[in-house]
């Protein structure tokens, strides 16, 4: 592809702008990668291009978690090998079967989501979380892997569904959002590697729209700490029920074009 001003204009605002959400609550890739097609990169390389981007910008917003106290090391750091290694083989499964057959799933879970998050009222407020005992850690472990395979085989949503886990767990939300982006950055990396090998990585574009991701998520990160629980909480629930519309909206799409 050529590289044109208005190209460069159009992926370093747009990375900005999904990075600064993603930092926070995941969903990024509702505004990243419609942009990348928006400029005529074809499909396949668009998610191997956006990884590459999205991958610094969950590095950058980890990191600034990490310094601001709202990174548990002792969970993540057992974990991110195990997410690391289950996003490249969903990244692998992504070569050989169609990523529309999660559409109706992934719909329906971020449709329960989204109306326990809203009905819950108190739901993330405080932190509870203390210990994992034997059964639960097998559970969330097992929840989280599944998470790292989907980001590396679909995508949408990981960020907002590894936060959920996590509120499920017994963390709040400012916490939950940072642990989130810590295992976040592990499976878009092993995704990454993955689409690096098979050749479907712009790396131009895509370290173009890694700076501005790079800006977009320490700004994000960086006002989810100064704002608190509230301002991630419904960052959440937008972000969420937006993902739901454009899932949805694709499905239509596909079932239409059949």
């Amino acid at each position: 592809m050529d590289i044109s001003l208005n190209i460069i204009l159009i992926i370093v605002g747009f990375g900005f702008l999904a990075a600064l959400i993603d930092a926070v609550v995941g969903g990024g890739g509702l505004i990243s990668i419609p942009a990348l097609l928006a400029i005529g990169m074809p499909p396949s390389l668009t998610l191997g291009t956006n990884k590459l981007a999205s991958a610094f910008g969950s590095l950058t917003s980890a990191f600034r978690f990490l310094r601001s106290g709202n990174v548990d090391l002792k969970i993540v750091l057992k974990l991110f090998p195990f997410v690391f290694l289950f996003s490249a083989g969903g990244a692998s499964l992504a070569t050989f079967l169609p990523a529309q057959v999660l559409k109706p799933l992934v719909i329906i879970i971020l449709t329960l989501v989204l109306i326990y998050t809203v009905f819950k009222k108190e739901w993330g407020n405080v932190r509870t979380f203390s210990t994992l005992t034997l059964g639960k850690s097998i559970i969330f472990v097992g929840m989280m892997l599944l998470i790292g395979a989907y980001d590396g085989f679909l995508g949408g949503g990981t960020g907002s569904f590894m936060l959920f886990v996590l509120l499920m767990f017994g963390f709040d939300f400012l916490s939950a959002a940072g642990n989130a982006k810590v295992l976040n950055f592990a499976s878009n990396l092993g995704a990454l590697i993955l689409f690096i090998i098979l050749g479907q990585v712009d790396f131009v574009y895509g370290l173009i729209m890694a700076v501005s991701m790079i800006v977009g998520s320490y700004v994000g990160a960086q006002f989810a700490i100064n704002k608190g629980v509230s301002y991630v909480k419904v960052l959440f629930i937008i972000v969420t029920a937006l993902l739901i519309l454009k899932n949805t909206y694709d499905y239509i799409m596909q079932i239409l074009g059949e």
